[in-house]
């Protein structure tokens, strides 16, 4: 049996005045609060810049093989959690194959986002989908499941909720990660092919 495997990943600051990037910060605190750690690989505080941060979670997928993707980076401006929902560049559009609605039902502190801004944050899904999207795995296996989640700033006033928002979806991501892994396993079992 093939344990799923989940890659998580943060951003580092860009601004000497950032004490901290509310990706990363977003990870310490949930990390230790889900209950299936082991199936967890973080990949924390990526350089913020345009060709290492994707050249590394690409290494990073090529190493790990793993049944579903997490990349979060920080929403300066925003108010919630906002899973995006595609990410565009030079007038390509790459969609994730999760279902979003899904995904945040009943879920406070989150919303959908069709704008992953024209910052380092896209650029890293785009690539990512990209590459999962484009031939990662065989034919005869799932594609793996890919998101990117841009987190607010982590305040006393949304720190909890946006936390268990987080939880919550990991959880879900889990359930993802669980059946690829078995569709996955069972594709490379000789005996029931």
């Amino acid at each position: 049996m093939i344990l799923p495997k989940i890659l998580v990943t943060s951003f580092s600051t860009w601004k000497p005045e950032q004490p901290s990037n509310s990706s990363d910060d977003l990870l310490s605190a949930v990390y230790p609060l889900f209950p299936r750690q082991e199936h967890l690989h973080l990949l924390r505080r990526l350089p913020v810049d345009f060709q290492q941060a994707p050249a590394k979670v690409i290494q990073a997928v090529e190493t790990l093989n793993p049944d579903a993707v997490i990349c979060c980076g920080m929403g300066e401006e925003r108010s919630h959690l906002c899973l995006e929902e595609q990410a565009i560049q030079d007038g390509q559009i790459r969609h994730t194959g999760v279902d979003v609605d899904w995904l945040i039902s009943n879920l406070p502190s989150t919303q959908i986002s069709h704008d992953a801004g024209q910052f380092v944050c896209n650029q890293l899904y785009f690539d990512t989908l990209t590459y999962l999207q484009n031939g990662f795995r065989s034919p005869y296996q799932p594609e793996c499941p890919c998101i990117f989640v841009h987190v607010p700033i982590l305040t006393e006033f949304n720190r909890d909720q946006t936390v268990a928002d987080f939880l919550t979806i990991l959880q879900r991501m889990y359930k993802l990660a669980a059946v690829c892994a078995a569709v996955r396993a069972s594709s490379l079992d000789p005996v029931s092919a």
